[in-house]
């Protein structure tokens, strides 16, 4: 059986396969971390169970899917999976300031809520994904052994990630 090349076409005997790539496809994984300023405990139970659904909202106008969120009073973990790359910066910043204007439109007594200025953004592949919910359900149990600034640290070493001391968590 022979085969011969014709602009962009493989002739398999005599059956013509076009082999040009017509669409793009991919898809992302993305595991965020931030905290409140000055890592504050603003985020209770109560502010959770409407904060997370909100943010699910927004993540969704975006055209992504929140696949797991979860934290403790001082800070967040979102995992997200994202396909559309274009505006990765605008949708982080409008995912923090709409949520932080919506704790303050439905959270009167939380009128001094940020959140910080930064952000930790870690790709997580596909076969990584269920450890990544599974870390992010079980927060409390991780922060019974180590502080938010020891696990923000940890991730910055884990994916070398090079920072400055002096201004990493503000």
């Amino acid at each position: 059986m022979g085969y011969a090349k014709h602009k962009n076409k493989v002739a398999v005997a005599t059956t013509e396969i076009d082999i040009n790539m017509t669409h793009s496809y991919r898809i992302h994984f993305f595991h965020f971390i931030w905290s409140t300023k000055q890592r504050r405990p603003h985020i209770s139970s109560d502010v959770q169970s409407r904060l997370y659904p909100y943010m699910g909202a927004i993540i969704r106008n975006h055209s992504a899917k929140l696949l797991e969120v979860g934290g403790m009073p001082d800070h967040i973990h979102l995992l997200i999976e994202m396909s559309i790359l274009d505006k990765f910066s605008h949708f982080v910043r409008d995912l923090k300031a709409s949520s932080s204007l919506w704790i303050h439109q439905n959270f009167l007594n939380l009128n001094d809520f940020a959140w910080q200025e930064g952000y930790g953004s870690f790709t997580v592949s596909y076969s990584a994904l269920e450890s990544v919910q599974k870390y992010i359900q079980n927060q409390e149990k991780h922060h019974s052994k180590m502080t938010f600034e020891e696990e923000y640290l940890k991730f910055l070493n884990l994916h070398h990630i090079k920072y400055d001391k002096r201004f990493v968590l503000g």
